[in-house]
């Protein structure tokens, strides 16, 4: 642990931007690096803003604020990951633009470096045969906000060792999480359970069963849920959520995983959500 001083984190996005957040007031030196300026300027903004409303809870004091700012770097040039002892990809949940990142973060970082991943479907083994690391390859799965959630998913490749996966769990615990070990199976524990939810949900709308509003609300009443499935589906991404579908779908075989068409159709739509402004709900 004592060897780990900068993080480097690829994707600026939702995800990326909460685990470059919790790293650097952790006290890690992080880069956090995507394809263009505007999404790292975004990313920088929404991490500060967030660095404010801990501090505006009394949870960081303003000089914490600055300190875990001044750590961060953002830069589009994936070279000056070179610097960097552990590396999380947070990129979209593609298998193809995965395993692009981790052959170039395999040419590009130490050979000491482990190369983790927030993915939260897509099998650990098959990205970490992408590179001549597969020892070092392993799942990192933060959760969504991930300043605030708990939990960290760790899931071992075929190939992880058990020095790669020690030093994840100990980095998990000096980030403040709680990591539980899972198997490399399509979509872990918690897609696996929670996307066939989203996706009944989005065929009881689709078939006339009840409104978006009524489902969450029975969910919300009747199970206690902090939010409905179709609220935490827009929350999520419509996008990301068809996408962990296929992948449960073609990795398991199993035909109730196929994606709602009222979910693939909105997709095409372009109505993802929150982030869009349209999902099942408008915003």
């Amino acid at each position: 642990m004592s060897s780990i001083q900068a993080i480097a984190v690829i994707g600026a996005g939702t995800m990326g931007s909460g685990i470059a957040h919790v790293f650097a007031r952790s006290g890690f030196k992080v880069l956090i690096c995507d394809l263009n300026q505007t999404l790292l300027d975004a990313s920088l903004a929404r991490i500060r803003a967030n660095l404010g409303r801990e501090a505006a809870k009394g949870k960081l004091t303003p000089e914490e604020v600055e300190a875990a700012a001044a750590r961060i770097l953002a830069t589009t040039d994936r070279s000056t990951l070179a610097a960097a002892d552990f590396a999380v990809e947070a990129a979209s949940e593609r298998f193809e633009i995965k395993a692009e990142l981790f052959r170039s973060l395999d040419a590009i970082l130490p050979a000491s470096a482990i190369l983790a991943t927030n993915t939260s479907s897509i099998s650990i083994t098959r990205l970490a045969a992408q590179t001549a690391r597969p020892h070092q390859v392993i799942g990192m799965h933060f959760f969504n906000p991930v300043p605030i959630m708990a939990l960290v998913e760790i899931i071992r490749g075929l190939q992880t060792d058990q020095a790669a996966f020690d030093q994840v769990r100990n980095l998990s615990l000096k980030l403040g999480k709680t990591p539980i070990e899972v198997n490399d199976s399509p979509g872990f524990v918690s897609n696996r359970v929670l996307m066939p939810m989203i996706n009944e949900a989005a065929f009881a709308v689709m078939e006339g069963v009840a409104t978006a509003e009524s489902i969450d609300q029975v969910f919300k009443l009747g199970m206690a849920h902090p939010m409905g499935p179709l609220t935490l589906a827009d929350f999520i991404g419509l996008d990301v959520c068809v996408d962990i579908l296929r992948v449960l779908h073609q990795g398991l075989g199993d035909p109730k995983y196929r994606p709602c068409p009222l979910l693939v159709r909105m997709v095409d739509a372009g109505w993802l959500g929150q982030k869009s402004g349209r999902g099942f709900y408008r915003y």
